[in-house]
């Protein structure tokens, strides 16, 4: 089975890739499709962006598309970034000017009104499929930094029942808790189920 991942961001490709290794699918990503142009993700919400991405890559490449869109949704500031977690700080993933103005929006906070999550929205789109898949990783923004790993809010996003940031995790750790990991997981299984059609 071929399915074009509706990406090109390279963490977001590892990340995937890791996950699906063990099943025989071929993944291909945007950086496949150079002439593919991008998709304006002007929705509302997640799920919105997400089944958008998908539906025009099908639609570009004549194969199975997967995308996702995922937001980070903070307590204190009413479900922000949400859908604009990705351009938060205005240039599109600029990971630490992001991260720079998520500390500052909750400097005034307690760690109580820190609790947040992560929310990811995956679609597999093609002829005769529409599949939906959601992940939710629930945590805490601490107040700085702390990590190497990962991408994104990941450096400032402790899990909730752990005491390392999601950039302090291993790989395999964070794609087994994860948002991404828990939709992809998810998905792996509907796929898994249409390729034994």
């Amino acid at each position: 089975m071929k399915i074009v991942l509706a990406t090109k961001n390279l963490h977001k490709i590892q990340e995937i890739r890791h996950a699906f290794s063990p099943f025989n699918i071929q993944l291909l990503s945007l950086n496949d499709f150079p002439d593919m142009p991008d998709v304006l993700e002007d929705g509302q919400t997640l799920e919105e962006n997400s089944l958008k991405k998908a539906k025009e890559i099908h639609h570009f490449t004549g194969l199975t598309a997967l995308a996702d869109d995922t937001g980070l949704e903070v307590d204190a500031l009413n479900g922000a970034p949400g859908v604009f977690s990705a351009r938060y700080a205005g240039e599109e993933n600029n990971y630490e000017a992001n991260n720079q103005k998520l500390l500052f929006e909750l400097k005034n906070t307690t760690t109580e009104q820190r609790i947040a999550r992560f929310r990811c929205v995956m679609t597999l789109f093609g002829n005769n499929i529409l599949e939906i898949a959601e992940g939710i990783l629930a945590g805490q923004i601490i107040e700085e930094n702390r990590g190497n790993n990962g991408f994104g809010y990941d450096p400032v996003f402790v899990p909730q029942g752990y005491d390392k940031t999601l950039a302090e995790l291993s790989l395999d750790e964070k794609n087994s808790i994860s948002h991404r990991g828990l939709a992809v997981q998810k998905m792996v299984g509907i796929i898994k189920k249409l390729s034994d059609k």
